[in-house]
């Protein structure tokens, strides 16, 4: 998958340098996949076209976001949920200057974490090993959210705790028709939203089976 990796990377405005950091990480989500049950994927390139790259796809939105969440400082990310480090860990990557927090509830996917971490040389990332309700609260510029489950009341009202005065939440979703219908039930908790589509490389056609978008949540509006 090589060269196309590359060229998807650099479509996200990533340096193609990287590409050989991304395959290590992909090959150690296959390795301790089954061990750990970390991803929805059985292979290297499946994890890569599935998981890194769909993780990748905002990183031009993310840019966007963190200046305007906070300049000069570095920006302070916090991936919540993290399981095998998605998307935290290829946004880490991508993003040396910034200061990412993995927060994940189960021990068993910390120690992979952080072994990952060390494998890969990140100095830019730490392992919270906690719920999300006990992570440090107002503390981050964008709190990004990758699991595939509903954004429900109890969810939303842990995730707004989480960043600071001018964050923001960027929570990875599918299909826009189940976006609407979500963000109308927490209506009141999220008074102003709004989704950017995301373009994922090599996932497929199909638009209601590989429709990406983010739903991006500003602070200033709670």
């Amino acid at each position: 998958m090589g060269v196309s990796f590359a060229d998807a990377l650099a479509s996200f405005g990533i340096d193609i340098a990287k590409a050989p950091l991304f395959e290590k990480y992909a090959a150690e989500l296959n390795l301790f996949n089954s061990a750990y049950d970390l991803v929805g994927a059985d292979s290297v390139e499946d994890i890569l076209t599935k998981h890194i790259l769909d993780s990748l796809a905002a990183v031009p939105l993310l840019k966007q976001l963190a200046t305007k969440a906070v300049k000069p400082a570095k920006p302070r990310i916090a991936d919540v949920g993290s399981g095998g480090g998605l998307p935290g860990i290829p946004l880490a990557i991508t993003f040396p200057n910034a200061h990412f927090t993995l927060i994940e509830r189960m021990s068993k996917r910390c120690t992979f974490l952080e072994n990952c971490v060390l494998t890969l040389g990140l100095k830019n990332v730490e392992v919270l090993n906690t719920e999300a309700e006990k992570a440090p609260q107002k503390a981050f510029d964008i709190v990004v959210f990758r699991a595939f489950r509903p954004l429900d009341e109890k969810m939303t009202k842990t995730l707004l705790k989480l960043p600071a005065d001018g964050g923001y939440i960027a929570a990875y979703k599918a299909r826009m028709d189940k976006i609407n219908a979500e963000m109308s039930g927490i209506a009141k908790l999220v008074p102003s939203w709004c989704a950017k589509p995301l373009d994922v490389p090599f996932l497929g056609t199909g638009k209601e089976e590989h429709e990406r978008n983010l739903v991006i949540i500003p602070k200033a509006d709670f």
